[in-house]
């Protein structure tokens, strides 16, 4: 049995593992105007070594770009993780137990006993920083790892090229965004993630997959809409508000004409009208998708 452990909530931010399939090609685009170019890349955060999901399209958008933009930093140092995990996901006042209901108490409890993990592991966590924890669990028993994630990867490839990285939020902004959620969020989130691992998603669909085939479709229609009528407060959160605020950047940026841009985030950041191409197309830029 894997332990849970503070990493695997850095890890959760995504929650989704690619498994191993030939000719992958997740989805990306490119946003012009007349003098810079931002090539916009669907990632999973958490994925297989096998998996092969660079292709000739995106070799060329990283070797063309002078700059590689991520949602944050993917190699945060360990100790900086747990302090900031710590600070925001544990709640020394209150039990996890002390805010679930019944049902969802009796939700959860087949979850961590089928990881083997004591009640008592999770007990201070906040709800959300449970869900994240236990939304990596199937993960890391498929031999999924952050290391192996196009985050990591890239950055790792940056950092050896001296190529230079740009970030749009910390990883304590980040944590402060599920941190500032209302309990009920958080709860509905957990109870959510328990549910799903309980039971075979409702039809049938392999998310992995979907998004080495780079299909956006139904990845927008099986978490964001999904996410967006259920749980509006987490995809405000979570979703809206962040492709907003990255849209901006990314404009204020392009308006200065910066050249060359690649742009690694979550794929499901690019999915729906809200997502980041067609918030850039609405912004006045030719955005066309290009794998």
């Amino acid at each position: 049995m894997r332990r849970l452990s503070r990493g695997a909530i850095a890890a959760g931010l995504v929650w989704m593992v690619g498994v191993g399939v030939a000719n992958a090609a997740p989805a990306m685009w490119e946003v012009r105007d007349k003098d810079s170019v931002v090539y916009l890349f669907g990632s999973m955060h958490v994925l297989r070594p096998d998996v092969r999901w660079r292709t000739r399209a995106f070799d060329h958008a990283y070797a063309a770009a002078d700059r590689v933009w991520f949602e944050t930093r993917a190699d945060l140092p360990p100790s900086e993780v747990k302090a900031l995990v710590d600070r925001y996901g544990v709640d020394a006042d209150r039990s996890l137990t002390q805010k679930l209901s019944p049902i969802a108490l009796a939700t959860l409890r087949p979850v961590l006993d089928r990881d083997g993990v004591p009640l008592e592991r999770v007990e201070r966590l906040r709800p959300w920083a449970a869900a994240m924890m236990l939304s990596v669990a199937p993960m890391t028993r498929e031999g999924g790892a952050v290391a192996s994630g196009v985050d990591q990867a890239t950055t790792q490839r940056a950092r050896t090229a001296d190529k230079p990285i740009a970030t749009f939020e910390t990883f304590e902004q980040q944590l402060r965004i599920f941190a500032d959620l209302p309990e009920q969020a958080e709860l509905d989130y957990l109870d959510d993630v328990a549910r799903e691992q309980l039971t075979p998603p409702r039809d049938g669909v392999a998310l992995e997959r979907a998004w080495l085939a780079g299909d956006m479709n139904r990845l927008g229609s099986r978490l964001v809409d999904r996410m967006k009528t259920d749980r509006p407060a987490l995809y405000d959160a979570l979703l809206k508000r962040r492709n907003l605020a990255w849209a901006d950047r990314l404009d204020a940026e392009m308006r200065q004409g910066r050249g060359a841009d690649l742009v690694v985030v979550g794929a499901l950041h690019m999915a729906g009208g809200e997502g980041l191409p067609a918030l850039m197309k609405a912004r006045g830029y030719r955005v066309r998708r290009i794998q």
